[in-house]
């Protein structure tokens, strides 16, 4: 299969150039055709493409897809995100029902489900968020189901809206660590991403939060975030390189190599997480489906140490 390489970053005058390990494949085949069909034919919105995300290819190719609802305009202007940020149009309550059936036609087995920022609205979408979680298990039954959701700007009620529809798994990005938080996610506000989790885990929810690499942290910072995402009890934890999407976006500040993520995968199995998917590659969705699964990457780990 033909890859496509990725773009190399500029930082200022100076030149980072792209490194070997970055490749991504092209989506082509019938698999992805045809996801790529029923997301046209339903009007859906896919953080896939709205994200530039480098394993779309591989993920639609399997016949699966992150759906984005409630538009695809954001309130926000994160520095690190493609996702267009404006005023969003008004809330299609239809939505909720055409995900659902857009996921029972492509038959998969697990879904996730993701949306933009909804601040302007009083219930932050909230109420589209847990219609659409109902719509999606009530057709889709055995269907498991992730839910990347906003912070809700900390709002316990919109929160607590996403713990009574009862997702499989709820993720909410900490995308970066704290010293650089105000700069990569403008509107948001580190210790509250920690609360939500936090809020969500008190609520019995499986939990799970992304990182993106490279982007000016050091991994002093990374290890001491990963050990506060440990005190909200954090199941999952997902990271990955952080790649510009565009020239008006924050630059890479310096490419991670596979031994560093691998490094970090051990640290964060030994202070207890249940599951780290950690590599240059790696996106929050990206084998989301393993994620739902209790004790299943901690015991991989210990097999892989045995046998080593």
């Amino acid at each position: 299969m033909e890859e496509l390489p990725i773009i190399s970053a500029t930082t200022n005058s100076t030149r980072i150039k792209k490194p070997d390990w970055l490749r991504v494949k092209l989506p082509i085949g019938e698999s992805y055709k045809h996801v790529r069909g029923l997301v046209d034919t339903h009007k859906l919105h896919t953080i896939c493409e709205s994200g530039n995300c480098p394993n779309m290819g591989e993920c639609w190719g399997e016949g699966t897809a992150t759906f984005m609802i409630l538009g695809n305009v954001c309130t926000r202007s994160c520095g690190f995100c493609a996702v267009t940020t404006g005023r969003p149009a008004p809330v299609d309550w239809d939505e909720p029902q055409r995900v659902a059936e857009a996921i029972h036609l492509m038959k998969v087995k697990h879904a996730v489900i993701t949306s933009v920022d909804r601040d302007e609205l009083k219930d932050g979408g909230s109420i589209i968020w847990y219609n659409t979680i109902k719509a999606v298990k009530a057709l889709n039954p055995t269907t498991t189901l992730e839910t990347l959701i906003p912070d809700f700007r900390g709002i316990t009620e919109q929160i607590q809206r996403i713990i009574n529809a009862a997702p499989e798994v709820v993720s909410h990005n900490m995308e970066t660590v704290e010293s650089i938080t105000r700069k990569v996610r403008v509107q948001a506000k580190y210790r509250r991403s920690l609360e939500v989790l936090k809020i969500l885990k008190l609520g019995g929810m499986r939990t799970k939060t992304g990182l993106m690499l490279g982007i000016g942290e050091t991994k002093e910072e990374v290890i001491q975030t990963m050990h506060d995402l440990r005190t909200v009890d954090c199941n999952v934890l997902t990271l990955g390189q952080y790649l510009q999407p565009t020239a008006k976006h924050l630059p890479v500040r310096r490419f991670v190599h596979p031994d560093e993520f691998a490094e970090l995968k051990e640290i964060g199995y030994q202070i207890g997480f249940d599951y780290v998917e950690s590599g240059p590659l790696v996106r929050s969705s990206y084998h989301s489906e393993k994620h739902v699964l209790n004790g299943y990457g901690r015991a991989r780990w210990q097999a892989e140490k045995e046998n080593k």
